[in-house]
């Protein structure tokens, strides 16, 4: 019987040279998030002021206004109370790349009190 350790050094570095020369999947610039629906969810209490800021594909809306994105910056800086509650409305189709945007501008206004809101619809079993 032939001896076949060579035959499996061989193999063994055929597997690490391609393991190691593979390219990797480069992560995708803008990620596409379905967000769910919940099925139950309790009601918080409410501040006497909330700021609401909606994201769809075609628009935003800042408290209920229409908005350009640019806008959304100068509207938050203007934001005296940092503790104030935020709730983000988003689309379920809405690119994660825009929901992203809003929150670094959130962040760099150190608006911290935020609550993304979903839609409250039954679950199908």
């Amino acid at each position: 019987m032939p001896d076949i350790t060579p035959l499996i050094d061989v193999v063994f570095l055929l597997l690490i040279f391609f393991m190691v020369s593979t390219v990797f999947k480069k992560s995708e610039v803008a990620l596409l998030l379905n967000l769910p629906e919940v099925s139950e969810a309790e009601a918080q209490g409410t501040a006497d002021k909330v700021i609401t800021i909606e994201l769809s594909n075609e628009k935003m809306a800042y408290n209920g206004k229409s908005i350009v994105a640019n806008e959304l910056g100068d509207k938050l800086k203007a934001v005296t109370n940092k503790d104030i509650p935020i709730e983000l409305r988003i689309d379920k189709d809405v690119k994660y790349e825009k929901v992203v945007k809003v929150l670094d501008h959130l962040k760099k206004n150190s608006l911290n009190n935020l609550s993304l809101i979903t839609n409250n619809e039954k679950a199908t079993p």
